[in-house]
């Protein structure tokens, strides 16, 4: 599953921000902060599960999820990488704009 697919839905980023703010969560926790059905939650967190932007951890009759950091980082990159590019190509721009400004601005 690819990352953005898994996090273009609104459920699933709530999911996540909620697993970062606090860690991790068991599934109930999770199932108790939406109004939609536990079987809808959990088609997201199988989503999530699919895309290894979470982990699970069974303990006893409890399933505890968090957020698997290394995806996150990954996406954090490439986030990076899509902003430096962008910011160069501004940067351009601007240069031109200026140049294109001053040609046309009169003498003093």
């Amino acid at each position: 599953m690819d990352t953005f697919l898994a996090l273009a839905e609104p459920n699933r980023r709530k999911i996540m921000e909620m697993l970062a703010a606090s860690g991790n969560l068991s599934a109930t926790d999770i199932y108790k902060r939406f109004k939609s059905t536990p079987p809808a939650i959990s088609q997201h967190l199988k989503v999530l599960r699919e895309a290894n932007l979470v982990r699970v951890e069974k303990r006893a009759q409890k399933r505890i999820y968090y957020v698997n950091p290394e995806p996150m980082e990954e996406l954090e990159r490439w986030i990076r990488h899509f902003t430096a590019r962008t910011e160069k190509t501004y940067q351009a721009l601007d240069k031109v704009l200026e140049r294109m400004k001053a040609e046309s601005e009169p003498p003093a």
